[in-house]
């Protein structure tokens, strides 16, 4: 590999054949230049920059981040089953990485955060939530100062997040709330209360997930024929009129109108949790 920016002494941008990629490791940037090569023996970790990211800018992001922490937390996440993650999507690496450096400057202060959201977290995405517990008990075994409970809803989040395409958790933190949102207008729509834990609400949530990366990238679903999506109206009126209250919220929520593609989608959904509920009730 050939440098070709030095961020710090721990992150360099460099040239791998036809790629650009950024690599870490402590005293890899050290008076190196661009044009020199890079220092194999000092490598930790290669990240290659994804969905059109900048590397210039996943460069810049990495050199704030003490290497020694990137080290830990790629390692952890290759422990806990979460492997292909690091080399596929490095932004990830990096929010947790980041979030895992002020977590352990607040610990060291004795600083302690509650997150908003804990029962929704643990409800809505059980899968990312176990990963969270996973990864936070696999960091705390290499760690003096102790990462506090409330970090898992943090550390969960963000590994939800990683299906977006933004860097924060303000989108993730929205579609948490639109989501229970949702749910509860079927519940009122139908006098049911909703098993979350069942497999036609997981499904369901999943669909929503999908549903708000579709909308982050102007992807919405819209190539039914006509007489699909009159079918699903016709033999659904409920489940549809119960859609398009949730698609009114959409609109409000996040100020994209659903195609009728997506509401006939979110009328079928409505009619499995709600087939589900009855159910349960017999």
């Amino acid at each position: 590999m050939e440098i070709l920016r030095v961020f710090n002494n721990n992150v360099v941008l460099a040239k791998d054949g036809h790629r650009e990629v950024i690599a870490t490791g402590r005293g890899l940037g050290f008076q190196a230049k661009p044009g020199m090569h890079v220092d194999d023996a000092k490598v930790v970790r290669v990240f290659v920059p994804a969905d059109g990211r900048d590397p210039d800018h996943v460069g810049e992001l990495l050199s704030e981040i003490p290497p020694e922490v990137i080290r830990l937390v790629t390692d952890a996440m290759a422990k806990v089953g979460l492997a292909d993650q690091i080399e596929s999507q490095p932004t990830l690496v990096m929010a947790l990485a980041d979030h895992v450096t002020g977590a352990l400057r607040r610990a060291h202060d004795g600083v302690v955060v509650e997150y908003p959201l804990q029962a929704e977290v643990q409800s809505l995405y059980s899968t990312e939530y176990a990963q969270a517990v996973a990864l936070a008990s696999e960091l705390n075994r290499h760690l003096d100062c102790k990462l506090p409970p409330s970090e898992t809803v943090a550390l969960a989040l963000h590994l939800v997040n990683a299906g977006f395409a933004t860097g924060d958790l303000s989108d993730t933190y929205k579609m948490t709330g639109v989501i229970q949102q949702m749910l509860a207008v079927i519940e009122q729509t139908y006098g049911v209360k909703l098993d979350q834990h069942s497999i036609n609400v997981g499904r369901f949530i999943t669909h929503l997930r999908y549903l708000f990366v579709r909308i982050h990238q102007g992807k919405q679903l819209d190539k039914e024929p006509e007489p699909i999506i009159e079918s699903i109206r016709q033999s659904y009126p409920k489940a549809m009129s119960c859609a398009d209250i949730i698609g009114s919220i959409v609109a409000l929520r996040l100020d994209t109108n659903l195609t009728e593609d997506e509401v006939a989608y979110l009328a079928l959904h409505v009619s499995r949790v709600v087939a589900d509920a009855d159910a349960s009730k017999q």
